[in-house]
């Protein structure tokens, strides 16, 4: 079975993380699957909204520990890059449904939706500091400018987890609603019955002014990561995170 469900109900897109044995933490087939949804939706003129959501009592957990150190990502043509590529140049409506954890990578895709709907139960990290890492998506732009530089270094430095609340009031996402992806496709459905070019305008001139910051910000962030991915730092951060996870 897919990792990627891939499931179109009118002109509406859904992509569905589905590894939920693993709280789906993502591999390099599934952010593989992903580029090619977003970039063939991105194509299709009959697909006006596309929704981010997943199986499982879970958003993410994250990139996949085990695949990422057999598969370090440190050229642009690998499949995290092309995913990252993809979530900052679509220009359709791009929507998420989050309930449980969204961890990292699954936090930090937020920042390029549109509109994102959360369940009560949704708990949002980027540990990447703690991890031996640094922040990636655009997140070291992104989230300092939505929540302010005090807050995001704090949740940046220390790897905190916050919940639905509080990713509300920071605007991290739109509303909380007990079905989440019941609440994201009530919206889709709302923007598909939208003029499809006035849409993808409005979109476009939304993010005019930050797109080059944050495509150049990725790229700086991308280099850094991969080099600190192959620390000693970083993998001393792993080991001690796969033995306490192995504990758990």
């Amino acid at each position: 079975m897919s990792e990627i469900l891939a499931t179109q109900s009118g002109s509406i897109l859904t992509l569905s993380f589905n590894r939920p044995a693993k709280m789906n933490a993502l591999t390099r087939a599934m952010y593989a699957g992903l580029a090619k949804g977003l970039n063939d939706a991105a194509g299709d003129f009959g697909i006006r909204a596309v929704i981010l959501t997943s199986e499982g009592d879970h958003f993410t957990a994250g990139n996949d520990i085990v695949d990422f150190m057999d598969n370090p990502p440190t050229s642009d043509s690998s499949e995290v890059a092309q995913f990252l590529a993809a979530l900052l140049n679509f220009p359709k409506p791009l929507i998420a449904a989050v309930k449980g954890n969204a961890v990292g990578v699954g936090t930090t895709m937020l920042l390029h939706c549109d509109v994102v709907v959360a369940s009560p139960s949704a708990n949002f990290s980027m540990p990447f500091a703690s991890l031996g890492l640094v922040p990636e998506a655009g997140s070291s732009f992104l989230f300092p400018a939505l929540v302010g530089y005090q807050r995001a270094a704090k949740i940046f430095f220390t790897g905190e987890s916050f919940g639905a609340d509080a990713a509300l009031e920071m605007g991290l996402i739109a509303e909380i609603d007990s079905d989440a992806l019941a609440g994201a496709t009530k919206i889709a459905q709302h923007i598909a019955e939208q003029p499809p070019q006035a849409i993808i305008n409005t979109k476009a001139l939304l993010k005019a002014r930050n797109h080059e910051s944050v495509a150049a910000v990725m790229k700086a962030e991308f280099e850094i990561f991969a080099m600190a991915l192959q620390s000693d730092e970083a993998m001393e951060a792993f080991m001690k995170f796969m033995a306490k996870k192995g504990k758990s």
